[in-house]
């Protein structure tokens, strides 16, 4: 197997509020909309994609419930190249209607971070390092 991440693909409780979340409030682009019943975001290296949550469980297993506990052991990332990035998109994600879970903050591992939630909960770290370098598409470079 190659080692490929393509698709990101979150279960949510409203794709309509999700979308205005993604795509009015952070501006993710996209040509579809909420009425094709699945919405997916173009980003640099991996696609994100909304989808019913219901339809979601019933797709991976009829067995599987829908439900969510508070915190699943899982977390986005998106890295930014300036620690000002950081402060900016926190901002951009409360005005959309996100939850800030943990400031920005200069953080243990020597980089400046925070956290915030969706509308559905799914947390998403903002994160900056003066070390990190990127590829020309935009992804992390990985040594």
């Amino acid at each position: 197997m190659e080692p490929r991440l393509s698709i990101v693909t979150l279960g949510v409780s409203d794709l309509e509020r999700s979308f205005r979340f993604y795509h009015d409030g952070l501006g993710f682009p996209t040509s579809r909309d909420p009425s094709q019943g699945i919405v997916f975001f173009q980003t640099n290296g991996v696609c994100l994609a909304l989808y019913p949550l219901e339809k979601l469980a019933e797709d991976v297993s009829s067995d599987l419930s829908s439900e969510r506990s508070l915190f699943s052991g899982f977390t986005l990332a998106h890295n930014t190249k300036t620690k000002d990035e950081v402060d900016e998109v926190l901002r951009l994600a409360q005005e959309a209607g996100g939850r800030i879970e943990k400031p920005a903050q200069d953080v243990f591992w020597g980089g400046y971070s925070g956290y915030f939630s969706d509308p559905d909960g799914f947390l998403w770290e903002i994160a900056y390092s003066d070390s990190w370098e990127f590829n020309d598409d935009g992804s992390l470079v990985i040594e």
